[in-house]
């Protein structure tokens, strides 16, 4: 089965390529490397020729309010436009959990959108909504780092490496369309702040995890349960501690 993956050279993208072709899938990896931008239309025709299904795991270049609107909005519509002319069974987003509990933040509104436009477009569809991912784990705690303190919410957390993401995303493409959401988290749930301080001690980072009620998550305020799935999210099988003893950076 042909599935073309946008985004495919991406930290998601390129591990779903590896897996797709490892259980003997033609996986082809689209992004503006390989001359397929989902922004202006170039090669899109050309690369969905005979595919059966599409994984979009691209993202926006900018995080910026207006930026990432625009990217989601007209890469999305430009993609299902192509996909209907090529006759594509099956198109597979991945989004965030939380995406509807934080309608303020400007990168959660512009998914809500492209998920929207992926509902009302007639071609079968999948939405697989991931937990943060473990590789993004360092970045969040500089994000929230004020001296020599990372100021950090009590609320539940309960991130996923993405390999378990790339594993789920294709479990799903290759499967009939489901024509609504899934969630898929990590395998411990726990309290943010604890996470962290954890995260920083098995670093051997000197900052000081504060606990603070009103921390942000990249701008927003996160409710208790903002950031994990609902009960029978699937769950993946690498927990924090291993993925760091193969990653010895974090990153």
């Amino acid at each position: 089965m042909k599935i073309v993956v946008i985004g495919g050279t991406g930290l998601i993208g390129s591990k779903l390529v590896t897996k797709l072709r490892e259980h003997g899938h033609e996986a082809v990896a689209a992004s503006p490397n390989t001359g397929v931008n989902t922004l202006t239309g170039e090669g899109l025709d050309e690369v969905l020729t005979d595919a059966a299904v599409v994984i979009d795991v691209s993202n926006s270049p900018s995080f910026e309010r207006a930026a990432v609107m625009e990217f989601f909005e007209t890469s999305t519509r430009n993609l299902l436009a192509a996909e209907a002319a090529a006759g594509v069974d099956h198109h597979v987003a991945l989004s965030v959990v939380g995406t509807e509990r934080m309608p303020d933040n400007g990168y959660f509104a512009a998914k809500i959108a492209q998920e929207r436009l992926i509902e009302k477009s007639g071609i079968p569809f999948s939405l697989v909504h991931a937990t943060q991912f473990f590789e993004f784990v360092r970045g969040i705690a500089d994000e929230a780092t004020d001296g020599d303190q990372v100021r950090i919410a009590p609320v539940l957390f309960q991130p996923m490496a993405g390999e378990d993401v790339a594993e789920a995303v294709g479990r799903v493409a290759v499967g009939a369309p489901l024509n609504r959401r899934v969630e898929v988290a990590g395998p411990e749930q726990s309290r943010m702040d604890e996470f962290f301080r954890a995260a920083l001690a098995a670093w051997g980072d000197p900052r000081e995890v504060v606990t603070d009620p009103h921390a942000r998550y990249f701008g927003t305020e996160p409710g208790e349960r903002t950031l994990v799935p609902a009960d029978g999210a699937s769950l993946g099988r690498i927990h924090y501690r291993d993925w760091l003893s193969q990653n010895a950076t974090g990153k």
